[in-house]
């Protein structure tokens, strides 16, 4: 696949500039291959060192790293601990010591290797950024007159914020560290408000400087934060405002959304009616939904009209890896086209019959979101090894499998992306681009935030139903909208933030009873990691561990 575009660039960004971990999540020191005085001679070597060196950071191709893509970090937390999916133990694998079965049942405590992963890989993308900013802003005093450095500093800004929008989501209270320069002493832990009102400023004051460009489409802002990302991240804040201002979500006491402001092109407005205009800024930027459902995760899927922001994928080109379809599909699923299956992930009940499996009329997404029955494989349908067809057994799903007949074979397996046959190194480097944000979400966004806001959120709703067929006039009530973000947005990462918005991600499902005191809502949030406390003494553990 020939994509010449700015990611092609990102392999020289690399050899110019790499950066090494370390144990604190406030430093994280490059180790320049090229001088500061090289690197600042040109726009096209500032914007490779300091702005697209950034973006490698994105996808991953190791566990706990990327914003999506691989596992143990970001993706599992926000999908394995909802009604959406499971990772069920199956006799000897995927038992882990009950590592999944715990974080599916809420029981990750306060020393999760997944919540230390995830804290850690956010913490160290911002430390890079904050040494980016740091130089930008250096090189732009230098030479005010520049016309590049703006549009690089409200670059670096967005994306630096987006990692901020991850934290404010998961973990609420926070340090906000902004500067490469500052000491561990100096830090300390902000309120959930004061970091939503951190990441709300850095995204108004930086994207009227950002391109109009799709992000998702070939060309020089592919994969980039360009104007309708940094849109779309300023309508999920409003949507979710009335949790991320919450500074104590234990006391089941919210504000009001139509009590919480914003300024939109200087007009106020509460938080339900700035997240309508965010969203209709995008549609004015031209996205629209793809005709075709199944396209927007297909291999050729950058060339989307409805995709927003993606992690660029190519099986020969990039590093990022993808693992969700060979960790969910049998192992004989997976060697049928010469890759890998590790038979785990698998949809819940609640999903099962959301999409309405089993019933006189199912949801014509289900056939595209899931592997469910017999699988026809390149030689006609696969086998298992005693010669039977292999046969996936939805309804016969639970925690824990093992020792039951349907042990390795129950569960409806991830079908959603395209299987790219040519894909590599076990099917992790396939040429579908992995999927953030799409327009289908701006319209389901603005949808409830009429909802809300006692308006009608007939006509976004039933346009994304009607894309795929329904043309039911299904009404847009708050629980008809949460039912179909799931069939709408299944293994997209989006259900943990979905159900806390709603109120229902402690509630109680099946195999998932609430834990004692969860009513409270302590769970929506996860604990601050006792490795970072050790760190910074002056950090405290969330509300309710």
């Amino acid at each position: 696949m020939n994509k010449n575009i700015i990611y092609g660039l990102l392999i020289a960004a690399v050899s110019l500039l790499t950066f090494s971990s370390c144990n604190s999540f406030l430093e994280e020191h490059p180790r320049d291959q090229i001088s500061e005085e090289e690197a600042g001679k040109s726009p096209m070597l500032v914007y490779l060192t300091y702005v697209a060196s950034l973006y490698t950071q994105v996808g991953a191709n190791g566990g706990g790293n990327g914003l999506q893509g691989t596992d143990r970090g970001l993706y599992d937390l926000n999908t394995f601990t909802t009604d959406e999916a499971m990772l069920p133990t199956r006799g000897g694998d995927w038992d882990d010591g009950g590592l999944w079965r715990g974080i599916f049942k809420h029981e990750w405590g306060t020393k999760n290797d997944l919540v230390k992963s995830s804290w850690d890989y956010l913490y160290r993308v911002i430390a890079l950024a904050n040494q980016s900013l740091d130089k930008l802003n250096e090189l732009y005093e230098g030479d005010p007159e520049s016309a590049v450095y703006p549009g690089y500093i409200a670059e670096v800004r967005s994306f630096r914020a987006m990692y901020y929008y991850y934290l404010l989501d998961m973990f609420a209270r926070v340090p906000l560290v902004t500067s490469s320069s500052m000491a561990m002493e100096d830090v300390v832990q902000s309120e959930r408000s004061a970091v939503f009102n951190f990441v709300r400023t850095e995204l108004e004051e930086s994207v009227g400087s950002l391109n109009d460009a799709h992000s998702n489409l070939p060309g020089p802002y592919y994969g980039r934060i360009t104007k309708p990302v940094g849109y779309f991240l300023l309508a999920k804040l409003a949507l979710n405002s009335e949790v991320y201002t919450d500074d104590n979500w234990t006391d089941v006491n919210r504000p009001d959304g139509k009590d919480i402001k914003f300024t939109v092109d200087d007009t106020e407005m509460n938080a339900w009616r700035a997240t309508v205009a965010y969203c209709e800024k995008i549609t004015a930027l031209g996205y629209t939904l793809a005709s075709d459902f199944a396209s927007n995760f297909s291999l050729k899927n950058e060339s989307s009209v409805e995709n927003i922001f993606t992690i660029p994928m190519d099986a020969t080109a990039y590093t990022n890896e993808f693992y969700n379809l060979i960790r969910s599909r049998h192992y004989n699923h997976g060697n049928a086209y010469g890759q890998g299956g590790w038979n785990g992930a698998s949809a819940t009940k609640e999903a099962l019959d959301a999409f309405g499996y089993g019933m006189a009329s199912v949801d014509p997404r289900f056939d595209i979101t899931y592997y469910a029955g017999k699988v026809e494989g390149p030689n006609g349908y696969i086998k298992m090894d005693d010669g039977l067809d292999l046969e996936y057994l939805p309804s016969e799903i639970a925690l824990d499998l093992s020792g039951k007949p349907a042990e390795k074979t129950a569960g409806a397996r991830m079908k959603k992306y395209e299987l790219d046959a040519s894909a590599t190194n076990d099917g992790k480097l396939q040429s579908n681009d992995i999927v953030l944000f799409r327009y289908a979400d701006a319209l389901l966004m603005m949808s409830e935030a009429k909802v809300r806001n006692g308006e009608n959120g007939d006509a976004e709703l039933q346009a994304v139903r009607g894309r795929v067929g329904l043309n039911d006039s299904m009404t847009a009530t708050l629980d008809n909208l949460l039912e179909e973000r799931l069939r709408e947005f299944a293994w997209e990462g989006l259900r943990r933030q979905d159900l806390v918005r709603f109120g229902k991600f402690t509630r109680t499902y099946t195999d998932r009873p609430q834990l004692t005191n969860e009513d409270k809502g302590y769970t929506t949030v996860f604990p601050i990691h006792e490795d970072v406390l050790s760190l910074n003494t002056k950090l405290s553990q969330n509300h309710g561990y």
